[in-house]
């Protein structure tokens, strides 16, 4: 028997090119280019990331909160914050 998930979110996949979110029974993929905070994050910063509520998203190490529709529809919210690169 699986064990019982303690973690509704969790990144499943970093790239040099973005990383990959498993929610639910989905994943989820965040561009680097659409979301340049985790572009020089630590593995561990990108890593430590907590459902708040449903479909809410929060990297506590990086300051970053997304929810899905972020996520599924960058083009819906195109006020993006500048990083340095």
């Amino acid at each position: 028997m699986p064990g019982i998930s303690t973690s509704r979110a969790e990144v499943v996949q970093l790239t040099p090119a973005g990383l990959w979110l498993a929610w639910r029974d989905t994943e989820l993929y965040l561009d680097h280019d659409r979301f340049p905070w985790f572009r020089r994050a630590s593995v561990e910063q990108v890593f430590n990331v907590v459902e708040e509520r449903d479909g809410h998203f929060h990297w506590p190490d990086l300051d970053v909160d997304l929810a899905v529709d972020h996520i599924q529809y960058p083009e819906r919210y195109p006020l993006v914050a500048k990083v340095d690169m």
